[in-house]
């Protein structure tokens, strides 16, 4: 149901799985301690991981999201010419509410990746995937509140595809530790994507 590989015009996104992430490498970017690691998860709904165990049952978790055809996670590699080129950049993926016909999208970057409108860039290659390939209803995009740089950049590519910020959730979302979150919700529907996407032709 979701494609096994996207490719942009800077990254390459591959399906991450059990069968294609070893869960030693992926422990190496996520555990305590990894370069950056507070910064990378200030405002992103998971910790650090403890144990390479942890690695492993993630993958197993997003494995069975999606063979179950709940969603999809991915990992991101720049292409040749970027600097950091073929590296295990971070993670991204987009989970379907089916009943609701929604797809929410997330990601995050290690930091030597910031900055670049990566985030930007793989948002419209998923909204292709959301709108064209899954005949989706509307992408939802949430940024947890005092996260600015993400939410500029989110503002910008959900703007640039016609949709919106719709507000500031109160209170929405739960962390890891099970303190709350107020974070900023974003929409684009499939008619707000088409409408650009038929601007573009």
């Amino acid at each position: 149901m979701f494609p096994e590989r996207v490719e942009t015009e800077r990254l390459v996104l591959e399906a991450a799985t059990t069968e294609t992430v070893d869960p030693l490498a992926l422990y190496e970017h996520v555990r305590e301690g990894a370069p950056h690691i507070d910064e990378i998860t200030e405002y992103v709904t998971w910790d650090p991981h403890e144990t390479p165990r942890e690695s492993a049952e993630f993958l197993e978790l997003v494995t069975d999201e999606r063979q179950g055809g709940e969603g999809a996670t991915y990992v991101i590699r720049p292409k040749p010419g970027e600097d950091g080129a073929g590296e295990f950049a971070g993670l991204t993926g987009l989970a379907v509410d089916w009943d609701a016909k929604t797809a929410t999208f997330g990601a995050w970057l290690r930091k030597p990746f910031w900055g670049r409108g990566y985030s930007g860039e793989r948002a419209a290659a998923f909204m292709e995937v959301a709108f064209d390939r899954l005949d989706l209803e509307t992408v939802v995009v949430t940024v947890h509140d005092g996260n600015e740089k993400s939410r500029k950049a989110v503002s910008r590519y959900v703007e640039a595809h016609g949709g919106r910020r719709e507000g500031l959730l109160r209170n929405f979302e739960v962390n890891v530790d099970g303190s709350v979150a107020d974070v900023h919700r974003f929409t684009v529907t499939a008619a707000e994507y088409r409408a650009t996407t038929a601007d573009d032709e």
